[in-house]
């Protein structure tokens, strides 16, 4: 069941990607003391601000509930939220850094691979200093990331890296996509956000653009050719990552719901049981859908497991497209 052979070490097509991936890295990129003016007045953080009550398009900020609350607890709960998603995609990036400097103990000299995953971990050394820094401007010091047990199920990346990449990419995917689409829908729809927070989406959304784009190239070229058994476990194993990983990214932790005192049901209704937020959910992953039919991982059994789990649904036309409303 062990993946250790590369498909795309002689592909000339697939290191022209990398190449032009590389030279994005080079041309568009961010430093986060250099391209956000950090001490601008415009940023200055406010406990009274309105921008930072959460806006419909996340679960919990769209429910009754949140809406019935007074403003000032409204701004609050928004301004942890903020601090807390940081703080999760703060982790997530150091273990995603930590795993590519491993996977690249074994890309032999002359692979393009090299250089463009050097590129990445780089950007996303600088997207933890970003994070941080927004944090620390909120000011919440009580605001946690991953929980012990989303830390502990994040061993399985150092074996995965080694013996089953394809599973390590899916992973990477699946921490990767639902922010990605949060912060899409937010920059999308226009939404009113302090200007820090939008600064700090804008840029982040920029480069992960560049980081998914490879996920799915490199799955899409590599999965074909795996042997039979190993990619039927990753067709099963393929959603069941999806689902983990939306929860240790945007379910907010028991530490969140203590401080505020929110109840448990509607936690439960919010993430993921009333009708729009498992819509919202099966929308975040239409492209990665797409990805595993394309590359032949939707077989009649990773179609119950999709579906069991919640997370089933059309498949984008192209890679981000906007979800589509029924009429």
């Amino acid at each position: 069941m062990l993946s250790t052979v590369k498909n795309t070490a002689t592909d000339p097509e697939y290191h022209e990607i990398l190449r032009g991936l590389s030279e994005g890295s080079v041309n568009r990129h961010f430093d986060p003391y250099v391209d956000i003016d950090w001490d601008s007045p415009e940023f200055a953080v406010h406990s009274d601000d309105p921008r930072w009550i959460m806006p419909d398009e996340d679960p919990l900020g769209r429910h009754p509930w949140y809406k019935a609350q007074p403003i000032e607890k409204q701004i609050a709960i928004g301004m942890w939220r903020q601090a807390g998603i940081a703080k999760v995609g703060l982790d997530f990036e150091q273990l995603l850094i930590r795993g590519l400097m491993q996977y690249l103990i074994s890309v032999p000299d002359g692979d393009p691979e090299f250089r463009y995953i050097t590129h990445e971990a780089a950007e996303e050394c600088n997207h933890t200093m970003m994070f941080q820094e927004m944090i620390n401007r909120i000011g919440y010091r009580d605001v946690v990331g991953m929980g012990t047990i989303d830390r502990k199920l994040t061993m399985i990346i150092w074996p995965a890296v080694k013996y089953f990449p394809e599973l390590f990419f899916t992973m990477v995917l699946g921490g990767e996509e639902p922010i990605d689409h949060l912060q899409k829908s937010l920059l999308r729809g226009g939404v009113d956000l302090h200007p820090m927070v939008h600064r700090v989406m804008q840029i982040h959304v920029a480069e992960e653009a560049r980081h998914i784009s490879f996920a799915h190239e490199y799955l899409r070229r590599n999965v074909p050719g795996m042997n039979i058994v190993t990619k039927s476990a990753l067709s099963v194993l393929f959603p069941i990552a999806m689902r983990i990983m939306l929860d240790m990214i945007m379910t907010p932790p028991k530490e969140f719901v203590e401080k505020f005192d929110i109840p448990a049901e509607v936690m439960r209704d919010a993430y993921w049981g009333n009708n729009e937020s498992q819509a919202s959910m099966r929308s975040i992953f239409g492209d990665v859908r797409a990805l595993a039919t394309n590359s032949g991982l939707m077989n009649p059994v990773a179609k119950r497991v999709w579906r069991l789990l919640g997370i089933d649904g059309p498949v984008t036309r192209y890679r981000s497209e906007p979800a589509r409303k029924a009429a």
